[in-house]
């Protein structure tokens, strides 16, 4: 049987930590009070039932992945699968920031920020993954 195995596990927690309470905030802040939470970036939602419900959507699929991230945390038979989650979840989000930054222009500074962000914990949870190794 195969065992998989990380190099640096303590770091590893931490980092699906951050990641898992980052994306937990970020979700539940979207979730449950879309207005303020992007209200804090200079960003105003307006009244549209349809734009808030898109936004509240896509906060309940944050917060979601931002719990799974942190039982990776906390249970090690989930961490590769939290790995992944986190990779997808902050790479795709800081991607689709760039081809926004190429299609629409350029974002105020909070949005570079978390641009910045986004891709950098994806870009750690991905080097990670590569950590794992199978052993006989």
């Amino acid at each position: 049987m195969k065992e998989t195995k990380m190099k640096n596990p303590t770091f590893t927690k931490m980092t699906l930590t951050l990641s898992g309470l980052i994306a937990t905030g970020v979700g539940a802040g979207v979730l449950f009070m879309p207005h303020a939470f992007h209200a804090s970036t200079g960003i105003v939602l307006g009244d549209d039932v349809n734009l808030l419900n898109e936004m509240r959507s896509s906060g309940g699929m944050v917060l979601v992945s931002g719990l799974f991230i942190l039982l990776g945390a906390i249970r090690a038979k989930m961490t590769f699968f939290a790995l992944i989650v986190s990779t997808t979840l902050y790479l795709s989000y800081g991607l689709s920031r760039v081809v926004s930054l190429v299609s629409d222009g350029m974002p105020g500074s909070s949005m570079l920020q978390i641009l910045a962000l986004e891709l950098f914990i994806g870009t750690l949870c991905a080097v990670m993954l590569k950590s794992f190794r199978t052993s006989s």
